[in-house]
């Protein structure tokens, strides 16, 4: 079976050029040398090739849109809380478009996001390191409630235009790339939109896919956007009984995984693609045709991965 991996993005001419290069992501291989002959296939949905460069530019776009037809944006400024990539996409979409972005983001979220955001002008809140995303909801919360005439906030978390996003797009994507071939689908969850989302089209395609789910193995960890769901606030548009399987992956398994891949295959992911990867791995079997979502590339994460280069 031949795996397509190209598409054409299509143009909306009342919407700015940019915003019609979302999605169509390629699938890229990936050699894991644990399958031997089985006939197992491994892919990654490189993610990090769209404009803003993570799987949230998806829902960023839908969210926006979602305002323009409310009537809320862009006359109010867009408000919402994010772990750094959807703030990034806010921001890169929202100046696009003229549309004034305010982000709350946790204070230890990577230096490479906080110069993108500044880069495109937003305005950002930084938030409690210790808290997390969660803390940076709270904060987005109590800005809206005390100006809503100045922010519209549509609560990624909590917007079905999230995984509505991936439902249109990533799923059908997957779909046809595969040629209908793929068997199971790896996604870390932090809103979890786009497992919720691409996985709901899969399983209405094939019934016997496996979604599986890929979170921190602990409250404390250092995968940036994934969420330890039994200690953090979840997500409104989080349903677990879409979910076949929760893999729990530790900090130091996904960062040893994103240095061998760059090494070995010069793929440049970023942590939480990492955990997939592990995730993966244990999942694969015979004649299986595994996709995983890789959220964003290693650029995010450069200023943290001194001790990565270290053998």
């Amino acid at each position: 079976m031949g795996v397509a991996t190209t598409g054409v993005p299509t143009a909306n001419t009342t919407e700015p050029a940019l915003w019609g290069l979302v999605g169509n992501t390629p699938l890229v291989p990936v050699n894991t040398g644990a399958v031997g002959d089985t006939g197992a296939r491994l892919f990654v949905k490189a993610e990090w090739l769209n404009p803003g460069g993570s799987v949230k530019d998806r829902p960023a776009r839908e969210i926006m849109r979602a305002g323009i037809a409310e009537g809320a944006l862009p006359s109010r400024r867009l408000l919402d809380a994010s772990s750094g990539n959807t703030a990034v996409a806010y921001a890169m979409l929202g100046a696009a478009a003229r549309i004034g972005v305010t982000v709350c983001v946790p204070a230890n979220a990577s230096p490479e996001r906080f110069r993108l955001l500044a880069l495109c002008g937003a305005e950002v809140i930084e938030t409690d390191p210790l808290e997390g995303s969660d803390g940076a909801i709270r904060r987005a919360r109590e800005m809206a409630e005390a100006a809503p005439e100045r922010y519209w906030y549509p609560d990624q978390y909590g917007h079905r235009a999230n995984p509505d996003s991936h439902y249109r797009t990533t799923g059908p994507e997957i779909w046809r790339q595969t040629e209908g071939a793929v068997t199971h689908l790896v996604a870390g969850v932090g809103t979890s939109g786009t497992l919720m989302g691409a996985g709901r089209f899969l399983r209405e395609m094939r019934s016997d896919i496996r979604l599986i789910s890929v979170e921190p193995d602990s409250p404390f960890h250092g995968l940036e956007g994934l969420k330890h769901m039994a200690t953090a606030m979840v997500p409104n548009i989080y349903d677990p009984s879409l979910i076949d399987e929760t893999i729990f992956v530790d900090t130091e398994s996904a960062e040893s995984k994103v240095r061998a891949l760059a090494r070995d295959q010069g793929l440049l992911v970023g942590w939480s693609t990492g955990a997939a990867l592990v995730a993966a791995d244990l999942v694969l079997g015979e004649h299986a045709l595994v996709v995983i979502i890789g959220p964003d590339g290693a650029g995010r994460y450069l200023s943290e991965t001194r001790r990565w280069l270290e053998d």
